[in-house]
């Protein structure tokens, strides 16, 4: 139930309103706007229905009044037919909507309806803006070696200039957590961030992701489609793993970084975008350019400003407070009783060189807190044999698997498998499937749904 404020000297509108909205809402009364910005004093509003004409200080100087103070606060405007101009220039004050006396009862209640659920999806954008914030804010970013301390000031320094970053770094080390964070540290933090990972689509798409298609201008292209770059227009593009593009869209891309302009695919018509753009790599820029796989005059493009994020073993002092962050993201995900880590579970995480990087890291403490979240303390068994030994062992049954997935959707795979498998060996029973893998159902269910495994329960198989 809302709160809804219906400023109106007539009684018979104030009657009728209530009458029309009160099943739904918690209606209040005011006859002028003194008594109506008073009222907004004392109670917490989500709408409020206000006459133009009234005595004392009229609707648009009350309007004016109510948006100083309150200016997310949906206001509808009540007119008379003669004064609809007043009104239009009343949404021009601010105001969401305005209608004509004598009103509608159903259009009341669309134009009320439409009001309230803006406002909702306003605050929902506010909340999430504000939540993405706190997650990428350089104040709450786990880090305490000097190294990325050095990083997070540059990235303090650039974000409010309009300069293109290339950020450089091995795989799993947190290059899009840097480009987020410039996003929303930038003056166009309230435009859209919009990233798109180059080796994941064929080069026979990715020009059509990025500057859009006209219709027909390939088979399959039905309707004209907008790319990257028109729906980024206003904030921030974020090409990750630039060096895997293509010399030919490299080509159209540099007409980007320095016109701001460009063509569909299939067009004629020039098209121009406003949006800073970030880059980021893992692999040597500089050696690709002499062997004549990336341009040169691009390269100089994107690298006005480098941010180097290094390996995890080389700034072991931010093992373990990621340790402690992703411990307790996981425990209040899997509501897990799990409190902290054994002293040699520890010792060898610290030893241990993190090839993959945080997202190794992360990766290693979620799976031990779904599988052993039941106990008290995360140990050296919790963990990988690799971690433990202290070196990479090699795996030959998934040795094809290098160089064509990440480390990450490896460790997907495998546990898919296993648990796959356990299922099917227990017809789809999950406790018992959740015993056979030493582990809870509850924990289980949640690395299912993690998974988006289908744990349906198997028919019975038939006994030959």
């Amino acid at each position: 139930m809302k709160n809804i404020l219906v400023v109106d000297d007539e009684q018979s509108t104030q009657a009728s309103i209530k009458m029309t909205l009160g099943d739904e809402h918690r209606v209040l009364q005011a006859m002028d706007g003194e008594a109506a910005l008073q009222i907004m004093d004392t109670e917490d509003l989500h709408l409020i229905i206000l006459d133009i004409r009234l005595p004392g200080i009229d609707g648009m100087e009350t309007l004016r009044q109510i948006k100083k103070t309150s200016a997310d606060l949906p206001v509808v405007m009540l007119t008379a037919t003669k004064t609809v101009r007043t009104a239009i220039e009343a949404m021009k004050l601010g105001a969401s909507d305005y209608i004509t006396k004598p009103f509608d009862v159903d259009e009341l209640r669309v134009i009320v309806q439409n009001a309230l659920r803006t406002q909702e999806l306003a605050s929902e954008v506010s909340y999430l803006r504000s939540q993405i914030s706190k997650t990428y804010n350089l104040d709450t970013i786990v880090a305490e070696s000097a190294v990325m301390a050095k990083v997070w000031k540059t990235v303090d320094r650039v974000a409010k200039t309009e300069s293109t970053v290339l950020i450089t770094g091995e795989s799993g080390t947190g290059k899009e957590l840097i480009a987020r964070a410039l996003h929303l540290r930038s003056n166009r933090s309230h435009g859209p961030f919009v990233a798109i990972h180059c080796p994941s689509i064929p080069e026979t798409l990715l020009e059509s992701e990025l500057f859009g298609h006209e219709r027909g201008a390939y088979t399959g292209a039905a309707d004209k489609k907008p790319g990257l770059f028109e729906t980024a227009n206003s904030g921030t593009v974020f090409l990750d793993e630039i060096s895997e593009m293509a010399l030919p869209i490299q080509s159209k891309l540099l007409r980007v970084v320095q016109e701001g302009e460009f063509l569909r695919v299939g067009g004629t018509r020039t098209l121009t975008t406003d949006v800073r753009i970030l880059a980021a790599t893992n692999r040597n820029l500089r050696q690709l350019v002499s062997e004549a796989k990336f341009r040169e005059d691009l390269y100089y493009r994107i690298n006005v400003v480098p941010i180097e994020v290094p390996p995890l073993r080389e700034r072991r002092e931010d093992i373990l407070p990621l340790c402690r962050f992703f411990l307790q993201k996981f425990k209040e995900e899997t509501n897990s009783a799990v409190s902290g880590f054994d002293q040699a579970a520890l010792d060898a995480l610290f030893r241990y060189d993190w090839p993959g990087n945080v997202r190794e890291l992360k990766n290693l403490i979620e799976r031990a807190v779904a599988l052993h979240g039941d106990d008290e303390l995360v140990l050296p068994a919790h963990l990988s044999a690799e971690v433990v030994s202290g070196t990479p062992e090699a795996a030959p049954a998934t040795g094809n698997l290098v160089g064509k997935v990440s480390l990450e959707e490896a460790v997907s795979q495998f546990e898919r498998q296993l648990i796959e498998t356990a299922l099917e060996k227990t017809e789809g029973v999950q406790s018992k499937a959740a015993d056979l893998l030493g582990t809870t159902r509850r924990i289980l269910k949640y690395r299912i749904d993690k998974l988006g495994i289908d744990a349906k329960t198997p028919a019975p198989r038939k006994k030959r």
